[in-house]
C-alpha cells in the first residue's frame, strides 16, 4: 500500500506528539517547525514509518572502511538541539554538517526576517541537501560546499552555531563568526565520550560556557577538523580507547594476563541511574581513565561484562583494572544497582577505589548536569585553571564539579 501525503502528516503528528511526551521538545516553536516540515523529502525512497520514528537515523553516506561518513540525525537528536540552541525568529544561523532536514527546522524558527546557512565538505551531501530544500520548498537557505572548520565568513556574524558532526575543538573561525552574545551548539568529543554541549559566549568574554549538555552520538568531523583517537589493543577483541592528545601508558602483557584472572565483584548500594552523567564524572573528576572497549566475542566468552560493548571508564593500576556494572536491585530508586568488576593481582584495592569515587558521586552529584564545562580559547589565560582539564588545538576544555 502507497502511503499519502495525509498519511505523512499524521506520522509527523505522532512524531511531535512522542518527542513532547519523552520531553524532548518542550517549546512550541519546535514543536511547530517539527510538525511542519516535510522529513520525508529529505529521505527519498524511505519508508514514512521509518522516516517519521523517532530514534531512526536515515540516508547514511558510507566510505570505503565502512564507516558512516553522513546521516540525516535521528528526529530526537534534532529536538534536542534545537531545544538547545534556543533559535528565535529573525536570527542568523550557521549549521555545520548538512542534510538538509535540519536546515528546514531552523528555517521554519527563524522565519522570513531570519538566515539559514548550511555548509558541508562533501558535495555528494550538499547536493543531496539542496534537492531535499528545493522538494520541501525552503530554497532560501544558503547551501554552501566548504570546509566548516573555517566557517562560511560570507553571511557571519551568526546568532547560532549549531554543529551536526562530531567536533573534536572549537575552531577560531566560529567563535570570529559568532556574535558577542552567540550560542555554539557542539557535539564535543574528549575523554573518548562525546557530549551535545550548548555553550554561551557572554560579551567581553573569551571564555565559553555550557548552559547544558546532553548525551549524543555524532558522524565525525571531516577535512581540517577531523582528528583520531589512540586505541591500545589488550587481545584482539579487547583494547582501551584513549584521546589523541593522551600521554598514559599501559602494561599491556600484564593487563592481558589480568583478563585471564578471576574477577572480582564488588556493588556500591547506589543506584545506577543517569549512568551517562556517571561516566562524565569518573572521566573528569580526578586522574585520566581511559575506555576499555570489547568486541561481542569477548563478552560471548565470558571475557568481559556486556556493558564493555558500548565503552566503559576504566580504573587502571599497573595490571589491575576495575569497571563499573549493574544488577537488578528493587531496594534502590532506579532498580539497579551499580557495582564493579576488577580484574588482576590488586583487583580488590582497584575494586575500592573505584567503588569510592562512583559512591562519591552518588551522594554529591545524583543529578542531571551537575558538571559546570567551560571552553578557554588559546587567546585566553588559563594559568590559573584548576580541576580536570584538557588541552585541544585552539583552546582547553574544563570539567568541574563544584
Amino acid at each position: 500500500m502507497t502511503l499519502r501525503v495525509d498519511d505523512a502528516a499524521s506520522l509527523r503528528q505522532a512524531m511531535v506528539a512522542t518527542l513532547r511526551d519523552e520531553g524532548l521538545i518542550t517549546t512550541d516553536s519546535v514543536a511547530a517547525a517539527m510538525h511542519t516540515v516535510p522529513r520525508h523529502d529529505f529521505a527519498p525512497g524511505e519508508p514514512l514509518e521509518k522516516v517519521y520514528q523517532t530514534n531512526t537515523t536515515l540516508v547514511p553516506k558510507i566510505d570505503a572502511s565502512g564507516r558512516q561518513t553522513s546521516v540525516v540525525s535521528a528526529s530526537h537528536i534534532q529536538a534536542i538541539q534545537l531545544e538547545q540552541a534556543d533559535v528565535r525568529p529573525g536570527m542568523n544561523v550557521l549549521e555545520i554538517g548538512s542534510g538538509g532536514y535540519n536546515a528546514a527546522l531552523i528555517a521554519e524558527i527563524v522565519g522570513p526576517t531570519g538566515s539559514v546557512t548550511t555548509v558541508d565538505i562533501d558535495a555528494d551531501i550538499v547536493d543531496r541537501a539542496r534537492a531535499g530544500l528545493r522538494r520541501a520548498a525552503y530554497e532560501q537557505v544558503n547551501v554552501v560546499l566548504a570546509d566548516a572548520e573555517h566557517g562560511v565568513a560570507q553571511h557571519a556574524p551568526y546568532d547560532r552555531i549549531m554543529v551536526t558532526v562530531g567536533a573534536w575543538d572549537i575552531p577560531p573561525a566560529w567563535l570570529e563568526q559568532l556574535t558577542p552574545d552567540g550560542r555554539i551548539v557542539v557535539p564535543l568529543r574528549f575523554a573518548g565520550i562525546t557530549r551535545l554541549i550548548a555553550f554561551d559566549r557572554t560579551p567581553g568574554m573569551s571564555v565559553l560556557k555550557a548552559r547544558n549538555y546532553r548525551l549524543g552520538s555524532f558522524v565525525p568531523m571531516q577535512g581540517d577538523g577531523a582528528a583520531s583517537e589512540q586505541l591500545i589493543p589488550v587481545t584482539p577483541d579487547v583494547g582501551l580507547r584513549l584521546d589523541q592528545n593522551s600521554a598514559l601508558t599501559f602494561d599491556v602483557p600484564a593487563l592481558r594476563k589480568a583478563l585471564n584472572t578471576k574477577p572480582v565483584e564488588s556493588w556500591s548500594g547506589t543506584p545506577f541511574d543517569m549512568p551517562d552523567e556517571l561516566e562524565l564524572y569518573l572521566l573528569t573528576s580526578g586522574s585520566e581513565l581511559p575506555m576499555l572497549h570489547a568486541a561481542q566475542a569477548a563478552v560471548d566468552q565470558g571475557v568481559v561484562n556486556r556493558t564493555v560493548c558500548n565503552g566503559t571508564p576504566t580504573l587502571v593500576r599497573g595490571g589491575s583494572f576495575a569497571y563499573r556494572i549493574k544488577r537488578e536491585n528493587p531496594q534502590t530508586v532506579s532498580g539497579y544497582e551499580t557495582g564493579v568488576i576488577a580484574h588482576g593481582p590488586e583487583a580488590e584495592q582497584v575494586a575500592g577505589e573505584l567503588l569510592a569515587i562512583i559512591r562519591t558521586w552518588a551522594g554529591r552529584y545524583y543529578r542531571r548536569s551537575a558538571a559546570h564545562i567551560t571552553y578557554h580559547p588559546n587567546t585566553a589565560d588559563t594559568s590559573d585553571l584548576t580541576g580536570w582539564h584538557t588541552t585541544k588545538r585552539h583552546g582547553v576544555l574544563a570539567v568541574a564539579w563544584p
